[in-house]
C-alpha cells in the first residue's frame, strides 16, 4: 500500500524528500494531506482510484508521528463504514501490503484530493468535535457525485469504491 504525502504534509512532518513509489495499482494507493477543520490539524485521506475520503479529526503530535499506522487503521475503519464486509476488507488490506510513504500519485489524483478537500470543508458542519472518527462527514462527502481516476463517469465516491472493491468478493 502506498501513502502519497502532499508537499505541505511532508513539510509539516519535516520529511526532506520522498520518492515516487514503485508503480502500483491505484486501488492500493491513498493520498494524504493535513487540513485544518474547526481550527484543528486533521488528516484528509483520499483513495486514488475512487476518490473515497476519510478524515481523522484533531490529530495530536503523537498521531502525526505515527501517520502510517493512523492512516492504515483509518482505511480499515472507513472501508467497513462504507459497507464492505470484514472478509473483503481483510483481503484488501492483506493484498495491499505494508504502507510505504511516497510522493503523491500524480496531478490528476491531487486534483481529486483538492476537490474532496473542498467537499469536506463545505460540509464541516457535520464534524463531531468530540471524536477523531467522522462517520457523518465521510458519509456526506462520499455520497456526493464526483469523478475519479479509477473509473469513468460521475457517481458518488462510495459507489466508485464499491465497484472497484468487487474484485475482493
Amino acid at each position: 500500500m502506498q501513502f502519497g504525502l502532499t508537499i505541505p504534509l511532508q513539510r509539516y512532518l519535516h520529511i526532506k524528500s520522498l520518492f515516487y513509489g514503485e508503480p502500483l495499482d491505484r486501488l492500493y494507493c491513498w493520498d494524504l494531506h493535513r487540513i485544518t477543520l474547526h481550527g484543528r490539524g486533521s488528516l484528509l485521506a483520499v483513495h486514488c482510484a475512487s476518490r473515497y475520503t476519510f478524515v481523522v479529526f484533531d490529530m495530536p503530535a503523537a498521531d502525526w508521528a505515527d501517520l502510517s499506522a493512523i492512516a492504515h487503521s483509518g482505511i480499515r475503519r472507513s472501508l467497513l463504514g462504507a459497507g464492505i464486509n470484514q472478509t473483503c476488507v481483510s483481503d484488501y488490506m492483506s493484498r495491499a501490503g505494508l504502507p510505504v510513504l511516497t510522493k503523491t500519485h500524480g496531478r490528476r489524483e491531487v486534483a481529486f484530493l483538492n476537490r474532496a478537500w473542498d467537499d469536506v470543508v463545505a460540509h464541516d458542519l457535520t464534524v463531531d468535535q468530540s471524536r477523531q472518527e467522522q462517520p457523518l462527514l465521510e458519509q456526506t462527502v462520499n455520497a456526493l457525485p464526483c469523478r475519479c481516476a479509477g473509473e469513468d463517469g460521475l457517481a458518488p465516491a462510495r459507489e466508485h469504491l464499491l465497484r472497484l472493491m468487487q474484485r475482493f468478493r
